[in-house]
């Protein structure tokens, strides 16, 4: 919790006993069903709570902004979150967490993305497949217009190098070296990639 902290020094209160819980919790559900691998498991605040609020470094969400989470997580307050992923253990641990911390911003469906049909002003996600099956899969999903600090669009974590992959969705994209924001040697290859919806 006190990585969180150290560069998210802000959170009110009622954030910091959601992140501070989020320990015991996914310690719990991890030992019913494998979510996080359990020889990664001391590095949750690392290497996936720290990891995935990079992209709140990169665009703060409206008040109200839809987001579509592919392959789950979420959190950002205020906005309204679909987690939407086809294995069902995932989504019952994104259920289990949401109802443990009261998470009323959170809809989470087990469900493939591309049977999805109503639209989202921002898609997340983390490493889920290669760029360009994701982009089919969610491009008609979004949204034009503009509900954060920038243009509604994708915002992809991943890393490694990554201009070929980008390349072949015949899209702009715009990088952001999370090393930029966090120095945990973990994000020194991690990125945040952005496209735009326009």
């Amino acid at each position: 919790m006190e990585l969180i902290l150290k560069y998210f020094p802000d959170l009110s209160p009622e954030q910091c006993d959601r992140f501070a819980a989020m320990y015991d919790l996914y310690a719990d559900w991890n030992a019913k069903i494998n979510v996080v691998s359990r020889k990664d498991f001391d590095q949750l605040y690392l290497r996936h709570v720290l990891h995935s609020l990079a992209i709140a470094r990169v665009c703060r969400f409206d008040a109200g902004a839809r987001i579509l989470d592919v392959g789950c997580g979420g959190g950002f307050p205020e906005a309204h979150f679909v987690a939407a992923d086809s294995i069902r253990k995932k989504i019952t641990v994104v259920e289990g967490v949401r109802s443990s911390l009261g998470l009323t911003n959170l809809e989470a469906r087990c469900v493939r993305v591309e049977q999805l049909t109503e639209r989202f002003d921002y898609v997340v996600s983390r490493a889920v497949t290669e760029m360009a099956t994701f982009v089919g899969w969610i491009w008609n999903r979004i949204e034009r217009g503009q509900h954060g600090t920038l243009p509604n669009g994708i915002l992809y974590l991943k890393g490694g190098d990554l201009a070929e992959e980008l390349a072949a969705t015949h899209l702009k994209w715009q990088l952001f070296n999370i090393s930029d924001f966090f120095d945990e040697e973990f994000f020194a290859t991690k990125r945040v990639v952005y496209t735009p919806k326009v």
